[in-house]
């Protein structure tokens, strides 16, 4: 009985952490589907198809190449890749194909990364940009980051600290100097270009599905391992999770430019309605 309930309890555990890992992030991934799904519906009703392909020049090319360096990371042999494809007869803009060694438990952990990489490469596509284009507003973020940002624990207030952040881009960004600055103009299309396409595919979100469960296969192994040998494994976990907080604050980014992009678009569904 002791030991069932120990099992039950390393499960629970198991679950906390990988919450504390992936689950935020996660969150994030399904806010900026919505608001994707959204805004392509909007901008399909003004502009037909058409309005989807203005802003899949630069974004598909960023989603897929998400993808693919997830597929290098976790050695996976990739078959088969199209960043941008417009004449698709089932509207799929762009694929990665890739195998995998299914008696690999580190490639079968990769299927979530591979499924997720697209977050990753838009995030950092939108960081790169505005550190290059609008550094003034670059600068300003990373400011409010190092001053607001917590590592002490990861809990509800990473959420404050993703809107904080979120403000604070918004405040540096949309100021007089850079409304006159043919670069932040640049900088917005970009923006709103790769937010428009961040978002995960049911594909993506799948083999994200398969990876999760590996990935929670082995927190259950480790903590077992852990309990025998008297470790917290707990506090490992959450001290790990740190960087994680960091990818979430930086992710305040896309979902400000995706709820720009749902905004834009409605508007124009507006006006041509």
């Amino acid at each position: 009985m002791d030991i069932l309930l120990s099992f039950i309890k390393i499960l629970m555990v198991s679950l906390v952490e990988l919450f504390y890992l992936f689950g935020v992030i996660m969150a994030v991934g399904l806010i900026l589907g919505v608001f994707e799904r959204y805004s392509n519906t909007f901008l399909v009703r003004a502009f037909g198809s058409r309005g989807v392909l203005v802003t899949a020049w630069i974004g598909t090319p960023i989603h897929e190449i998400g993808h693919l360096i997830q597929c290098f990371i976790w050695g996976h042999r990739v078959t088969k890749v199209k960043l941008l494809q417009l004449r698709s007869p089932d509207g799929v803009l762009g694929y990665v194909e890739h195998q995998y060694n299914p008696n690999s438990i580190y490639q079968q952990v990769g299927n979530f990364f591979i499924g997720i990489g697209p977050i990753f490469s838009g995030i950092g596509s939108l960081v790169l940009g505005m550190y290059l284009l609008v550094p003034q507003s670059y600068t300003a973020f990373q400011a409010q980051i190092q001053q607001h940002i917590t590592i002490e624990k990861l809990d509800k207030s990473v959420l404050k600290t993703v809107g904080s952040a979120g403000f604070a881009i918004s405040k540096s960004l949309f100021t007089f100097e850079n409304l006159i600055n043919p670069l932040f103009w640049i900088f917005l299309v970009v923006a709103i270009s790769i937010s428009s396409h961040i978002a995960l595919s049911k594909a993506d979100i799948h083999g994200s599905a398969k990876g999760l469960l590996m990935i929670f296969f082995v927190l259950v192994l480790f903590n077992v391992i852990a309990s025998l040998l008297n470790w917290d494994s707990y506090q490992m976990i959450v001290k790990i999770a740190e960087y994680n907080i960091y990818v979430l604050a930086f992710s305040s980014i896309a979902l400000l430019f995706s709820f720009l992009t749902l905004v834009f678009s409605f508007l124009f569904y507006k006006m041509k309605s």
